[in-house]
């Protein structure tokens, strides 16, 4: 596997297989890998002729508050993992290779609407540093697939709408959520978890998984399912941000006459913030 940390570097590469004819599939993570990441990488090796993934911890999108100095950077185990899936190529710039002029000033990308609700209300300007390090990516490597987990449901809603609003000729695929044996979704976060709450996290799934059964044997009330499942979560020790039925397609707040939704739910345990989701087609 080859290891780039220069854009040019990574950009002639790139020229040259474009010349041949070869797709390039793009997976983008932060690193501190984990089978949810090797499953994108999978799903591109089926769909692409060449894989690039990128390993860069995105400064812009974490809020003064949040966990940028401690989130996890396991670069040589991630190459490692990396190489054994099959992967063709690693892209782990520094911050000054994407923000060569800081980020005071940078020119952002916005999504209006989509990036305004469910995390983007708890994480203002969360979504704005996503959708710009993504357009930076995309604009670098030029790929004909990128690849995202559907577990961040909302930012793979607003990267699709990004790329469609730019005109940007990339397909977006979405990956099913990859889970342990006891249903929590895979995260790096999940590493923040101690034991005693590395056993309760799963009970977030079990809740999503309550409400869509309500609602596939008929239950219609979604803000009695909505609350019942914030004030289970909350008694167990959660401190939950949000537990909301929407339309799979809008993220608004789901009518009776919707089809296609999606259960989001985000919710704290401990220091550690968990997110969810899971579809239904009524």
């Amino acid at each position: 596997m080859q290891i780039f940390e220069s854009r040019d570097a990574l950009q002639q590469q790139l020229r040259g297989l474009r010349k041949s004819g070869r797709t390039i599939g793009l997976v983008p993570t932060m690193g501190n890998l984990h089978d949810g990441h090797l499953a994108l990488v999978a799903a591109a090796r089926e769909q692409a002729d060449f894989v690039l993934a990128t390993i860069f911890v995105n400064p812009l999108q974490f809020g003064p508050t949040e966990d940028l100095d401690n989130y996890p950077r396991t670069l040589q185990a991630d190459c490692d993992l990396l190489t054994s899936a099959g992967c063709d190529a690693v892209f782990v710039p520094a911050v000054s290779a994407m923000y060569p002029n800081g980020l005071q000033g940078q020119t952002l990308v916005s999504v209006p609407g989509f990036s305004a609700k469910h995390c983007g209300a708890s994480r203002p300007g969360h979504f704005d540093g996503v959708c710009t390090v993504v357009s930076k990516l995309f604009n670098l490597s030029q790929p004909d697939i990128a690849f995202f987990g559907e577990k961040d449901y909302q930012q793979l809603q607003v990267i699709r709408k990004m790329t469609a609003d730019l005109c940007m000729p990339v397909r977006i695929e979405g990956v099913p959520i990859i889970r342990n044996a006891e249903g929590l979704a895979l995260s790096s976060r999940n590493g923040y978890l101690d034991a005693g709450q590395l056993a309760l996290a799963p009970l977030l799934h079990d809740q999503l998984v309550a409400a869509s059964t309500a609602i596939e044997t008929g239950q219609a009330d979604f803000t009695h399912l909505e609350a019942s499942a914030r004030a289970e979560l909350d008694k167990a020790g959660f401190r939950t941000d949000y537990f909301t039925v929407c339309n799979a397609q809008t993220l608004d707040a789901a009518q009776h006459e919707d089809n296609d939704l999606v259960i989001l739910a985000a919710a704290w345990l401990g220091k550690t913030r968990l997110i969810d989701n899971i579809r239904i087609t009524r």
